[in-house]
């Protein structure tokens, strides 16, 4: 009987919720698969949220306890360090999401070492490639918490595969015990066994691949049989008949 490695429970990367819906996030605060959260403006804007910090308190109250990453949203690399030491007051579990540049293509990496030489909590985000990565470790390393956000789905959509990637950025991270890499933009749940088998610290995922982790270790075989009925079951609601 075919099954796969593991179950959910026995994940040694973190799964965290990606969104920004209120009532999701809570619901999700429920369930110990999920380790933390994070969030973005895009995010935010589609879920309706009209205020950001009133937003943002009212989660780190309810979630006090697990990460929480909140984005800076400026384009002017000053007043996106004025955001970030705002928004790490919100809290001791709170991590400001930094993109690795602005719109212009000016890099972010001498602001967050100087935000992580202050204590400030960084998950630096949007990296796509090895370059990047180098530039942020170089930054990050053995400062404050931090966490190296890469895009592990979009650059999968370029066709690309992303794993070899993933495995040398993680080997140069490794002497650096801060630093903490994300998995992000994940695809399908099995990306969450991957991240797993590569050793990757933290995966983002969507709670619609969160709430099929329990799949995991699923018998196949069982699996086969039941999605047969789902298909015999759907054709006698739906009344389909074929001509004698």
């Amino acid at each position: 009987m075919a099954k796969t490695a593991i179950t959910a429970d026995k994940l040694k990367v973190k799964v965290f919720a990606d969104g920004a819906d209120k009532a999701a996030m809570l619901q999700m605060y429920k369930n110990p698969l999920v380790r933390g959260f994070t969030t973005n403006p895009s995010l935010m804007r589609k879920a309706g949220v009209s205020d950001y910090q009133a937003f943002a308190k009212q989660l780190v109250a309810a979630i006090p306890d697990r990460h929480l990453s909140f984005e800076v949203f400026s384009d002017d690399l000053d007043e996106m360090e004025r955001q970030a030491n705002l928004i790490k007051t919100w809290g001791k579990n709170v991590y400001v999401k930094i993109p690795v540049s602005n719109t212009k293509g000016e890099t972010t990496y001498a602001m967050i070492r100087r935000l992580s030489e202050a204590g400030t909590q960084v998950n630096l985000t949007a990296l796509f490639t090895n370059d990047q990565v180098t530039k942020a470790v170089a930054a990050l390393g053995g400062l404050a918490p931090a966490c190296i956000s890469v895009f592990a789905g979009r650059i999968a959509d370029a066709g690309i595969d992303p794993l070899p990637m993933l495995q040398k950025m993680l080997a140069e991270m490794a002497p650096h015990k801060n630093l903490e890499m994300i998995w992000a933009s994940p695809r399908e749940p099995y990306n969450v066994m991957q991240a797993h088998d590569i050793g990757c610290h933290i995966i983002t995922a969507t709670n619609d691949i969160i709430n099929r982790l329990p799949l995991f270790g699923k018998d196949l075989d069982a699996y086969s049989l039941e999605t047969v009925k789902i298909f015999r079951q759907d054709a006698i609601a739906a009344g389909f008949t074929l001509p004698a």
